[in-house]
């Protein structure tokens, strides 16, 4: 059973019950591949990333979780903002009844060359995909426009 149900543009989306919450994302290329994480948490595959924390800006949140999520230590300069996903719809709901907003700051780093990875205990798997593969495998819906929008579209 899925620990959270992520939910964008649905007709009946659940009601929040928390305040909206700030997350940071990368999309991480190499070679015309993206990188994704299979999650541990509804065992779709996703953007690297997560939340930001009360002490962080974006910037600081996202060199946080690719060292969390990776194991790779990158500059926050190395890092280019690609944009922000907030809708109202965007909403992420846990099994513990906890229901909130998402608001996705996005950004960028593109690899030279593949590096080795650790698997966090957020993850199942991390894999790099062509953009011919992204159309075999689901995605996360509140990740899958912005993977859209700014890599399969570019």
């Amino acid at each position: 059973m899925a620990i959270v149900t992520f939910y964008r543009g649905h007709p009946n989306p659940p009601k929040t019950t928390q305040k909206a919450r700030l997350g940071a994302n990368a999309i991480i290329t190499c070679n015309g591949k993206i990188l994704l994480e299979k999650r541990r948490d509804c065992d779709i595959w996703g953007l690297v990333g997560g939340g930001v924390k009360k002490h962080e800006d974006e910037l600081q949140a996202i060199s946080r979780e690719i060292y969390e999520e990776l194991g790779w230590r990158i500059p926050k300069e190395q890092f280019q903002k690609l944009g922000v996903y907030g809708e109202p719809g965007r909403i992420a709901a846990y099994r513990d009844g906890s229901i909130w907003r998402m608001v996705i700051v996005v950004f960028g780093l593109e690899l030279p060359e593949e590096r080795p990875m650790k698997i966090s205990k957020e993850s199942r798997q991390l894999r790099f995909f062509t953009k011919e593969e992204l159309k075999e495998i689901e995605i996360v819906v509140t990740h899958s426009d912005i993977v859209e929008d700014l890599f399969l579209n570019r």
